[in-house]
């Protein structure tokens, strides 16, 4: 085997592509081996999304209203069978944005979720019924925009008031000076304090790499950079100021769905699409590679 193939124990695309998950074909096809995404197996996998698997599952169990579940518990209570939750999995199996039930999800969580203030997300409403002000939080502020985006909300204004949100206020401090004082630092210090939570960084950046690279701002670029720069400084997975270490044993275990938690995969693979090629990610790298059996699964 020749190309990214040569590092595998053997060619799994085969099974990648068989139909029985339709998500993962598609992205198999588009992604991997490269076919346009308006080409024929590619729509046809993409149609067959909505037509079989865990998508039309998913959208039996909405309620008429967009939500899933009570109302009222999107995201805490309603851990991980809320609205929030499914949300996020439309968008990682590639649902299609345009269908009326995902539609009406969206407009649920932003209309119950998302803080008219600021523009980030918070994990329970308000006595007006919008996202609580003093409740936002920055991962799941970030898993909101990502998940928006990617399910065709890009250009809408309160979208574009959550990416505000997360270049204005999503920080990358790395323990040392002082921590970040005021809202929306001061309620969540696991979030914020001197060394900012590495998976709100990971989050921040998966959300802002799926903007067209034409459609960035200057503040859009700039965090991207910062944020970049911290995880680099990591290595993916260590401690900064002791880079021998592993900064969380449990990144180093694959998963699916990963919701508000990381992997060194996830990590690799945001930096990799926001154009990072970086000796620091090396060893990440092989860490990932070492995990594949003997049929390069």
């Amino acid at each position: 085997m020749t190309g990214w193939k040569s590092a595998l124990k053997a060619d799994p695309t085969d099974w990648l592509i068989e139909d029985e998950n339709p998500s993962v074909r598609y992205f198999t096809l588009v992604d991997i081996l490269e076919e346009p995404a308006d080409g024929i197996e590619a729509t046809t996998a993409r149609r067959s999304i909505m037509e079989k698997g865990v998508i039309p599952r998913i959208l039996d169990r909405q309620n008429d209203g967009g939500y899933w579940g009570n109302p009222e518990d999107f995201y805490v209570r309603g851990k991980y069978r809320g609205t929030v939750w499914q949300l996020i999995i439309l968008a990682e199996m590639a649902a299609d944005g345009d269908d009326t039930r995902i539609r009406k999800a969206c407009e649920f969580i932003m209309e119950k979720s998302q803080d008219p203030q600021s523009g980030g997300f918070a994990h329970s409403s308000g006595k007006d019924g919008a996202g609580n002000h003093d409740m936002v939080m920055p991962c799941l502020t970030a898993n909101m925009v990502w998940s928006l985006i990617r399910l065709g909300y890009l250009d809408d204004a309160r979208v574009q008031k959550g990416i505000d949100w997360i270049t204005t206020y999503q920080r990358f401090d790395d323990g040392e000076g002082e921590a970040p004082r005021g809202w929306p630092y001061d309620r969540y210090t696991n979030c914020w304090g001197k060394h900012t939570c590495h998976m709100g960084t990971v989050k921040a950046l998966r959300a802002l790499a799926e903007i067209p690279p034409e459609k960035r701002t200057d503040a859009i670029r700039n965090t991207i950079r910062e944020g970049s720069d911290h995880l680099l400084r990591h290595h993916v997975h260590k401690r900064s100021h002791a880079p021998e270490q592993v900064a969380n044993p449990r990144w180093l275990q694959l998963g699916f769905p990963l919701f508000w938690q990381i992997d060194i995969l996830e990590i690799i693979g945001v930096l990799v699409r926001l154009g990072y090629h970086d000796s620091r990610m090396q060893e990440a790298v092989g860490v990932v590679i070492s995990k594949q059996d003997e049929k390069g699964l």
